[in-house]
């Protein structure tokens, strides 16, 4: 159903099915804390069924301006906010941490057999404090070789932690908050190991959700908590390998609620606004170029130019338009002057996030309505074309192709940079047959690829493989957390 334009009378039968029906509940006592280290957080777990539909107490735990504080409770079912207490890490704690890091990166790059897990420690620091501090560092990781010495070194990490004023402050808001449960959408952000240690303390049960695909080889696991909720069997394997001191028992397949809104007809906006609002021509194809962040994908707007020339050279720009979607936290304005050379042809989509007064790009967030827009961005384009973007299960979503860059520039913005790596990194080792996408080999293919469509076969293996059961995942984590 999915695959086809919606008609009126197809919507309201969709809208009448249970799926969107708001359950009729009693009243549950259950009072939920809600912990979003980054703004993706509340598109994922506020704006999906998770919590919308449900009847808990839910409070924010956040730091969040309160310009956003309000708005999200305005925009959701949160019915109080508390500011977490301001948390200054100790150099022990910090030490541990970065310990920990590096020497379970060098223990899983050993294990699977893949270097480029070794790419997620920074090795280059400014001043010569942080200098000498990370080569203390990395020195003392020869000492932690063995898996045994890393859960000392585990061990050690939660005891410190407990003896930060930090938590002490945390545990004090907790008592005063008494919640049933605590729950994290991400893993890793720096304060979550403390506030889930003051949790378990006080015998408050904690759940965590582990962001993306590509995050558990990285070594950025701090917290530990009851339960951890992953996208898949494939995910569930993972934390077995990298974290085997965590009892099955406590991790959950869940699928993820993020790809939730491409089953909702509802955030399809209608074509002709659609194109009239980006400037789109209505009898062209659209092909949507999915940005990265600077340090991902420095190259970005030299592949988007590479893309234009050939399109034009072959003249297909009488059949094809470029739609920019530039990742939601690069404001670095470095597409500008390739979409002013080439107005004609690439026009842009910005994503609709919400920045507001914050500084930190973790805390800004996706308005509701860019729901919609990336929904229909998927659904009115011919295919995507992005170096390794998750967008490539978005599009898949409607049964669009994805091509993946996979060539390097000659002129490169950064000298170290190449996709060689990032095609090596170990999520895309999930890939059940590379025919999933198709590989864009040099410039010159440009015009072949984009005429051409990847084997969806294959690319449906590889969702269920990375993304499982992406359609009940709020249905799914509500029966985890037992909540109504």
């Amino acid at each position: 159903m999915i695959l086809k334009q919606f008609s009126i009378a197809e919507k309201k039968r969709y809208l009448a099915t249970e799926l969107y029906k708001v359950p009729k509940y009693p009243m549950s006592k259950n009072k939920i804390i809600l912990l979003f280290p980054d703004g993706v957080g509340i598109r994922n777990y506020l704006y999906s069924d998770v919590f919308r539909t449900s009847n808990e107490e839910l409070i924010l735990f956040h730091n969040f301006d309160d310009e956003t504080e309000t708005e999200i409770k305005e925009l959701t079912k949160v019915s109080s906010a508390i500011k977490i207490p301001k948390y200054n890490e100790g150099v022990k704690e910090k030490f541990i941490r970065e310990l920990i890091c590096i020497s379970r990166l060098q223990y899983n790059s050993s294990l699977t057999d893949n270097k480029t897990i070794l790419s997620n420690w920074k090795s280059n620091h400014k001043g010569s404090f942080k200098n000498i501090f990370y080569k203390a560092i990395t020195i003392s990781a020869s000492l932690f070789k063995k898996y045994e010495n890393i859960l000392k070194l585990e061990t050690a990490y939660q005891k410190a932690i407990r003896k930060n004023s930090f938590y002490t402050e945390v545990k004090k808001v907790l008592e005063e908050v008494k919640p049933d449960k605590l729950f994290c959408s991400h893993q890793r952000g720096l304060q979550c190991a403390t506030i889930f240690a003051a949790a378990q303390d006080l015998g408050i049960e904690t759940t965590t959700v582990i962001y993306s695909w590509d995050n558990l080889p990285k070594a950025r696991m701090a917290l530990r908590a009851d339960n951890y909720l992953v996208w898949s069997e494939y995910m569930k394997a993972e934390m077995k390998m990298y974290y085997p001191e965590i009892h099955q028992s406590k991790i959950f397949v869940a699928g993820t609620p993020q790809f939730e809104c491409y089953a909702n007809p509802e955030n399809i906006i209608p074509k002709k606004e659609f194109y009239d609002r980006y400037n789109l021509d209505l009898n062209k194809k659209i092909i949507c170029y999915s940005g990265d962040d600077v340090l991902t994908s420095p190259d970005d707007p030299q592949y988007l130019e590479d893309i234009a020339v050939e399109i034009i050279k072959e003249g297909l720009d009488a059949e094809y338009q470029i739609l920019l979607r530039r990742c939601p936290v690069d404001l670095s304005g470095r597409f500008d002057s390739v979409i002013q050379k080439y107005n004609n042809l690439i026009k842009e989509a910005p994503p609709v996030w919400l920045f507001k007064k914050s500084t930190d790009w973790s805390m800004v967030y996706p308005s509701k309505e860019d729901i919609p827009l990336l929904v229909s961005t998927a659904y009115y384009s011919d295919l995507v074309i992005n170096i390794g973007s998750t967008m490539a299960f978005d599009f898949a979503m409607f049964g669009k192709s994805c091509v993946f860059i996979n060539y390097d520039q000659k002129n490169k913005n950064v000298e170290n940079w190449s996709v060689d790596t990032i095609y090596q990194f170990q999520h895309f080792r999930s890939m059940p047959a590379k025919e999933a996408v198709l590989w864009l080999n040099s410039s010159d293919e440009i015009t072949q690829k984009i005429v051409q469509k990847s084997n969806m076969d294959d690319m449906a293996q590889w969702k269920s493989v990375v993304i499982a059961d992406h359609k009940n995942a709020s249905s799914n984590i509500k029966a985890i957390l037992k909540i109504q």
